[in-house]
């Protein structure tokens, strides 16, 4: 991020790379603190979804601060200035990477690595082949691929100064802010209230609510808050604040579902597998958002039927509903996995990981 804020020309191929590696760097570090997440939830069961509550809670708390002043950082200093601020954050998880502890191996015997990743490849595929991994997989692409992303149609009518409100840098990014407080009341009230529902009720109200949560866009969109008196502004925050919360507590039983899919030994390789799965199904979303939007004939100063969008958007949000028998009606407090996969150790396991500093979110023994 550095290297693209000091160049003043810099050519469109050296940014790309740039932004991907920085992308890269930061995908790392999430994969990394998701395998012990996921490592500790296999050998937790019970305490799944407060590791998972806790890393919501931290996200949710960046993502207050990042939208707070990303619009006012924008304006004052321009985005290359925004650009080099964010070498901060990149410095301190490298910060993090190097204060860290790890017990030293000793003779690793490099002439197997091709081996164990044959191994691991075989555990997923084996594991993937699991009616109950396997399931829960498809209905968790098919649940984000179906919510279709028409978020850039949103934002130029939100700064259109003649369909639209016409609302500045500073208060789209404070609008952000309000919404990410949103996120944060979602994963408390999950972990307090939810995290002990079944998956696939907690998975039916939420993706209901998610889908009835839309129409909030389309009153705004129509100006029917106008006509009950509701600012703009006012009513822009709480459509972002409640939408925000509602995907937040959509997510959580999600990603305490995924956690819980992971066999032993491999369990960082196979959650960022699964974190992959539904990664194609958010640009699945933004895909079929940006062709709804193509077909509909929304473009930056054309917004005649983007509230067909947005219904169509709703009603699609919905269509996940009929495929809930993909989803088990366990315990979230349980594990998920067959036996005969639980009991299997792969020999991609690490030595000594519960003396790696990193792993150890909880207490060795089960005792609160």
């Amino acid at each position: 991020m550095l290297f693209v804020s000091l160049h003043k020309k810099l050519p469109i191929i050296l940014a790309l790379l740039s932004l991907t590696a920085g992308s890269a760097g930061v995908a790392i570090a999430d994969v990394t603190v998701d395998a012990c997440v996921a490592q500790n939830s296999g050998s937790h069961p019970s305490l799944a979804a407060d590791m998972q509550s806790l890393c919501a809670l931290s996200s949710s708390i960046g993502a207050l601060v990042g939208f707070s002043f990303s619009g006012i950082f924008v304006h004052l200093i321009g985005p290359k200035g925004v650009f080099g601020l964010l070498a901060i954050p990149f410095g301190l998880v490298l910060l993090v990477g190097v204060v860290l502890t790890e017990p030293h191996t000793p003779n690793l015997a490099y002439r197997q690595v091709n081996q164990k990743f044959l191994d691991a490849a075989k555990s997923m595929w084996t594991t993937l082949k699991c009616p109950n991994v396997w399931r829960p997989c498809l209905y968790m692409y098919l649940s984000l691929a179906l919510s279709l992303n028409i978020y850039e149609g949103m934002f130029y009518w939100y700064t259109d100064s003649k369909a639209g409100p016409s609302f500045s840098q500073e208060s789209v990014g404070f609008i952000f802010s309000v919404g990410s407080v949103g996120s944060l009341l979602g994963a408390i009230l999950y972990q307090y209230s939810l995290k002990d529902h079944p998956f696939k009720d907690l998975l039916f109200w939420t993706q209901l609510l998610y889908g009835l949560s839309g129409m909030l866009d389309l009153m705004l969109v129509l100006r029917l808050n106008l006509k009950f008196g509701v600012p703009d502004y006012f009513f822009v925050v709480i459509d972002e604040s409640v939408s925000q919360m509602i995907g937040r507590l959509k997510w959580m039983p999600l990603l305490v579902l995924s956690s819980k899919l992971c066999p032993p030994g491999i369990e960082g390789t196979f959650f960022a597998l699964l974190m992959s799965i539904d990664n194609v199904g958010i640009l699945s979303s933004s895909w079929g958002g940006g062709f709804l939007l193509h077909i509909l004939k929304v473009t930056r100063t054309q917004f005649d039927n983007l509230w067909l969008a947005i219904l169509i958007r709703n009603i699609m949000r919905i269509a996940p509903l009929s495929l809930l028998f993909l989803v088990p009606r366990s315990d979230p407090n349980v594990s998920i996995l067959p036996s005969e996969l639980l009991n299997t150790k792969e020999g991609t396991e690490t030595p000594y990981t519960e003396n790696i500093e990193l792993v150890s979110l909880v207490n060795d023994s089960d005792g609160r």
